[in-house]
């Protein structure tokens, strides 16, 4: 046998073998009349565990390839081209072959386990649901009347949303703009899915913090988009560090979220601000910015968008309602050059004919309402009591065994655990305690740190799912 297992991949043994045997009875290696090698034959031949050759010919026997005899071995089913026999695809080669990648196991157990368990959840990155205006949504719903079509709306959205969006971050963000700049999105996922898909192509390389949400997307790997990362401090990116990725790898775009930054919590300095949008103009480099957290500030202040102070058009400015209102509601938006706008409108589209209609009434009408002002009042001030829970319980539970940056907005804080640290274990023994987070790992390239979300859990549970990491930390 030429063929050899590669050990090296993610692909699990079992599947190979038994992607390789249903290969090669399509293209006639194995012969019908031939019995296939007895199970540990082919086990002392590939140097595998006998299960394992086990697993693979279960497989290709619930596939309804091979027939399985006791004293007459392992042969290839007599109808596997007859009309006997209804043959199951092999799904797992479709899964394994699709072009857009999966999330990396680990997100996909956190989120498993944030649906299917009840656990205190430091993990999502979302309000919880005594923070959603409710009431206010509700008052306003029962004295709306049904206005508008029901039928496929603008390509790039609702007419009055984006009219009353053009207000609203002229208000709120400094930003000016018209609504034809304007594209309405499935919150800001889908704006930077559009943004990859239509602005970049295969071997580009982009420029994304470190660490980042960006970090968990495998949006960028799906499309070939090669990333570098732009290492964060205290204020942010270094400017200087974009020209230098700009000089060796001719870097076609910058992804930031300048403003309560996830997950650190950082602030971009003002100054460091307008030295990236100095470097974007003087190599002609497009910055995507992301903006969920900039109405959150604690204090109230009104921190500057890089959109507000961008003077060329070089930056795509993203923002939703997701961090600050509802994330059920699914709407945020894009705001750039029209060309731009009326391409990634078109690619929209194609995915799901334009957003839908009652989502884009109820969001009119609440963010040009008294109510969200109040709401965002509010929140303010709930957030900062959620963060100085955290903080407090941290110092309490684990004082001098992690550092931690307190962010001044947003809702996630950073932490980094002193000394060794096994990731998973440590984990795994959160969940059995009853608690989730996010690791470090998924953010980023940095090791021994841990992202706590403060805006999906009351107080009380947050000083609780502290003390059980704490006492997971220990275990471990």
């Amino acid at each position: 046998m030429d063929w050899k297992l590669n050990r090296n991949a993610k692909k699990p043994i079992y599947k190979q073998i038994a992607e390789y045997i249903e290969s090669g009875i399509e293209d006639g290696t194995f012969l019908q009349d031939v019995p296939l090698p007895s199970e540990r034959a082919l086990a002392n031949q590939l140097q595998v565990n006998r299960s394992t050759v086990v697993a693979a010919y279960d497989e290709l026997e619930a596939n309804g390839l091979i027939e399985r005899k006791k004293g007459s071995g392992t042969t290839i089913s007599k109808d596997i081209w007859g009309v006997n026999r209804k043959r199951v695809p092999s799904w797992n080669r479709y899964i394994e072959a699709g072009s857009f990648l999966p999330n990396v196991p680990v997100i996909q157990r956190i989120r498993k386990e944030m649906t299917e368990h009840k656990l205190i959840n430091l993990a999502s990155g979302e309000l919880s649901e005594d923070l959603f205006p409710v009431r206010s949504l509700r008052e306003m719903m029962s004295e709306r009347c049904l206005v508008g079509g029901l039928g496929y709306d603008h390509p790039q959205g609702n007419q009055h949303l984006r009219e009353t969006i053009v207000s609203h971050v002229r208000e709120y963000r400094k930003i000016d703009s018209k609504p034809s700049s304007i594209l309405i999105t499935s919150g800001a996922q889908q704006a930077l899915y559009l943004v990859v898909q239509c602005l970049l192509k295969p071997g580009d390389a982009v420029a994304i913090e470190n660490p980042s949400y960006s970090y968990s997307l495998p949006i960028f790997q799906s499309v070939g988009v090669r990333t570098f990362d732009l290492p964060l401090d205290k204020h942010g990116i270094n400017p200087e560090d974009i020209v230098s990725l700009y000089k060796k790898h001719r870097i076609r775009m910058i992804f930031l979220n300048p403003t309560f930054q996830n997950p650190t919590g950082t602030l971009l300095h003002s100054n460091r601000r307008k030295r990236i949008l100095e470097i974007s103009s003087e190599y002609g480099i497009p910055i995507i910015e992301d903006d969920p957290y900039g109405l959150t500030a604690f204090n109230g202040e009104e921190i500057p968008t890089l959109k507000s102070m961008d003077e060329n058009g070089n930056v795509l400015y993203i923002s939703s309602l997701s961090k600050i209102v509802a994330s059920g509601l699914r709407i945020g938006w894009i705001i750039g050059l029209n060309s731009v706008i009326e391409r990634l409108s078109d690619a929209k589209q194609q995915i799901d004919f334009g957003h839908g209609t009652f989502n884009q009434w109820i969001t009119n009408d609440f963010l040009s309402s008294d109510y969200f002002h109040s709401h965002i009042s509010s929140l303010r001030k709930q957030l900062e009591r959620r963060r100085n829970q955290m903080v407090v319980s941290l110092k309490r539970y684990l004082d001098k065994q992690v550092d931690f940056h307190i962010p001044e907005g947003g809702i996630h804080l950073w932490c980094k655990v002193r000394g060794e640290l096994n990731e998973m274990q440590l984990l795994e023994e959160s969940i059995k305690r009853g608690v989730i987070y996010a690791p470090g790992s998924t953010l980023g390239s940095q090791k021994n740190y841990i992202r706590f979300t403060f805006a999906r859990e009351r107080e009380d549970m947050i000083d609780e799912g502290i003390k059980r990491f704490a006492e997971a930390l220990k275990s471990v």
